[in-house]
């Protein structure tokens, strides 16, 4: 997968931009606040049909402009294609994948593969559960356009759920008429969830242990784990039919706990994975490099399970993220993304001597 050229217009401070890509390291240098970031969220943006900073696409738009519009020509497995965004004051979008309008994001997902690493996402190992969780949705959904259908279907199907569990006092009767059917429904769409992420977090498992030992050279053997909502130790989410059934009946067991608590206390969106050293938690246990060696390990691990699944590796895209790295884990960055598409946004300049380097100005990008 290559990101070829991108084209954008009153994207926050960018006025008027058309940046050509090197298939290999491209590198946005400048001060801060110039633009750097800016252009690496719109060539994301392309990748999921969301920001990875922003809550709404308005936020997007220039300041005293009504619309804003990206357009990210990329290249895999022998095909050039196009995908383009108009953003609308108005809170709408017209998004098109080679001049054709698309209405679903599910779409979109997939096409332009990208995986995006953060200093946000250093703290992945220490962060919450609901930080793993969007680390896991977006990883699989980039490979898999039915699971991300599925989630899609199971956010529905909760909220329809909340809202029934709410009114649960007002109308008994049409709670227990109506709850069954919303719960079957969670617990089918769940069950296929679950063993989508139990089976990343397997295969993820070995490409974590490799990076691991190699950026780091310890002793301690790291883990990853998935926690999902049949507990710790059930072994059988193969099984799609007994996870659906053990998630319908703990909805069933626990319908009074819920109406006290007012929303749904069971299921795949109380999900967790944990990354263990030597058997322990890391988020308690390890250091911040050690903590930090994880969380870069697992980013790595999207790109090559996305390379199995998809045949080509996806677009890497780093967002101030050597700044953060000591210089060991700098020079493994570098030397395990050569032969890899990769976009870098950095406040200092010599980074790798075979990147294409654009000097970011207010908005502006020069080739140097």
């Amino acid at each position: 997968m290559i990101a070829e050229k991108i084209k954008v217009r009153n994207f926050r401070n960018i006025k008027e931009a058309e940046v050509t890509f090197s298939p290999g390291i491209n590198l946005l240098y400048g001060n801060n606040a110039q633009g750097k970031t800016n252009l690496l969220e719109a060539v994301y943006y392309a990748s999921i049909g969301k920001s990875f900073r922003a809550q709404h696409p308005q936020e997007m738009i220039a300041f005293g402009e009504d619309e804003a519009f990206l357009s990210l020509d990329f290249s895999g497995r022998g095909r050039t294609q196009n995908i383009s965004v108009l953003f609308s004051g108005n809170r709408e979008r017209r998004v098109e994948k080679n001049r054709v309008r698309i209405t679903r994001m599910s779409e979109l997902v997939g096409e332009f593969r990208a995986v995006l690493f953060c200093p946000e996402h250093l703290s992945l190992i220490k962060d919450g559960p609901a930080e793993r969780r969007n680390f896991l949705d977006i990883a699989i959904s980039a490979r898999d356009p039915l699971y991300l259908a599925s989630l899609q279907r199971y956010n529905r199907v909760l909220k329809q759920r909340n809202a029934l569990i709410k009114k649960a006092e007002d109308d008994p009767r049409s709670f227990r008429e109506t709850v069954e059917v919303w719960s079957r429904q969670l617990a089918h769409e769940g069950a296929y969830i679950a063993r989508s992420r139990k089976r990343y977090i397997d295969r993820a498992f070995y490409y974590v242990g490799t990076c691991f030992f190699e950026m780091s050279k310890e002793k301690e053997v790291p883990g990853v784990s998935y926690l999902g909502f049949c507990g710790r130790d059930f072994d059988g989410y193969e099984n799609i039919y007994e996870t659906e059934e053990l998630c319908f009946r703990k909805l069933s067991e626990n319908l009074e706990r819920e109406k006290g608590a007012g929303a749904t206390l069971y299921g795949i969106h109380k999900d967790d994975f944990e990354v263990t050293l030597n058997g322990r938690p890391a988020r308690l246990y390890g250091s911040q490099g050690q903590q930090r060696s994880l969380s870069l390990s697992l980013k790595l691990a999207e790109g090559e399970l996305c390379r199995e699944d998809c045949g080509e590796y996806p677009v890497f895209l780093f967002d101030d993220v050597l700044s953060e790295l000591d210089a060991g884990r700098r020079q493994y960055l570098l030397e395990k993304i050569k032969e890899k598409q990769v976009i870098f946004t950095t406040c200092e300049e010599a980074v790798s001597k075979e990147s294409r380097i654009f000097r970011v100005e207010d908005g502006t990008y020069l080739p140097l």
